[in-house]
């Protein structure tokens, strides 16, 4: 038996409320959680997290159990108290907070609940709709994996060192990692491990990135000297995997409408040793606006790593799904067209470009492209491939690519 703190369990439901009732992120609220009290070690730390996490994922079939969303703090304690003992099967302790708790009622009510598969697998009813709509039988099983918990995927940076190198640096540390094929800068860690405070992360050997991720850079082969565009960069994950694939030689303008994660990306090119990387702040008040780039200058490939749904990444970010909305999904297609019509334009014959999202909707990939390329504009490419990827085929966060050559 688990042995339970009730300062920690406290906290947890507290950062819960905080995500749920007042719309805030579950990354964000789970990492000012972890720094209110420094009497927690590692083991407390990670309890809160896992803890939190799995509760976001599983809320609805939790909330279920109680009859209701939870209103008070006592409601809390049930959703907890649920997921101690239906879910992770273990015992509750005798605390005043439980006393009144019928856990034969919650047992009885889980086997009802599980013939209902919105509930089962914890996703809105509308979204498993939609799911069915778009993606028919391969719906139930994309959806289940995506409540398992994904793996720590670290990329090597090749400028800098080599994966053997880094294996055998945190092997020292008692960090387990696995090499994993076809990908050749990639590490698997074997148990879940919070590196950022790694001294060799902290110089800038490794980033924590998925598989998903790093195909990107596969996907469009970059050659040194090219000069390439990642129009909505964020914090620069792909841009920096990019370099270093380009050696550190040529241009990559990095452009995004969030000023705070363009500073992040200078932070980590900075730690990375990367010097070809040039941010760029986008407007976005006025409509959709692309990068502006130098007269004279030819572009080789534009990323285009669209906004989405973000249903692709729900293992790593399960309150996207309480949170997004149907209306939600329309607004964000019709930014994708815009997006994808606005950077066409910069585009001339040879350029490529490539368009991404984290997203398992065909409305959102397959469909988005098909509808570009009967534009007027649109005409004037060839998807010349694409990619889709599931984490129960691939293993990586759901992704989808596709990469369009200008013909003329």
């Amino acid at each position: 038996m688990s042995r339970l703190y009730r300062n920690i369990i406290q906290a947890s439901l507290e950062a819960l409320d905080r995500i749920f009732s007042q719309q805030e992120q579950a990354d964000k609220v789970v990492a000012r959680t972890l720094k209110k009290d420094k009497r927690w070690g590692a083991r407390d730390r990670r309890f809160i997290a896992e803890t939190i996490y799995d509760i976001v994922r599983w809320y609805r079939y939790l909330y279920e159990h109680i009859g209701r969303t939870p209103e008070s703090t006592q409601d809390w304690w049930q959703i907890f108290a649920v997921y101690w003992t239906i879910l992770k099967g273990e015992t509750l302790p005798d605390w005043e907070e439980w006393q009144e708790l019928d856990l034969t009622t919650f047992k009885h009510k889980s086997t009802i609940l599980k013939q209902h598969r919105a509930i089962q697998v914890a996703i809105p009813d509308w979204l498993d709709q939609l799911g069915e709509q778009e993606l028919g039988e391969h719906w139930e099983t994309i959806i289940s994996n995506m409540n398992k918990q994904a793996d720590v995927i670290l990329r090597v940076n090749t400028l800098k060192t080599n994966r053997e190198l880094v294996l055998k640096k945190l092997q020292t540390q008692n960090i387990e990692g696995e090499k994993v094929d076809l990908y050749p800068d990639a590490i698997r860690l074997k148990k879940r491990r919070n590196l950022q405070a790694n001294p060799y992360y902290q110089k800038g050997w490794f980033e924590i990135q998925d598989l998903a991720s790093q195909q990107i850079a596969a996907f469009i082969d970059p050659q040194p000297n090219m000069q390439l565009i990642d129009a909505c960069a964020g914090a620069g994950g792909k841009s920096l995997h990019l370099a270093a694939k380009m050696n550190n030689k040529g241009k990559i303008w990095a452009a995004d409408i969030y000023p705070q994660k363009l500073k992040e990306l200078q932070k980590r090119a900075k730690r990375a040793g990367i010097q070809i990387i040039q941010s760029q702040i986008v407007n976005s008040k006025s409509g959709i606006q692309t990068i502006t780039i130098p007269r004279g200058e030819q572009i080789d490939c534009i990323l285009l790593d669209v906004p989405c749904s973000g249903l692709g990444v729900l293992r790593r970010n399960p309150d996207t799904k309480w949170k997004l909305q149907k209306k939600h999904l329309e607004q964000l297609q019709a930014t994708q067209a815009q997006l994808l019509e606005a950077y066409a334009k910069l585009c001339h014959k040879g350029t490529v470009l490539v368009y991404a999202t984290c997203s398992i909707l065909p409305s959102e990939n397959q469909n988005q492209i098909q509808r570009f390329l009967e534009t007027k504009l649109g005409k004037k490419f060839d998807c010349v491939d694409q990619k889709s990827l599931y984490p129960h085929q691939d293993g990586t966060d759901g992704f989808y690519m596709a990469k369009l050559v200008c013909e003329n």
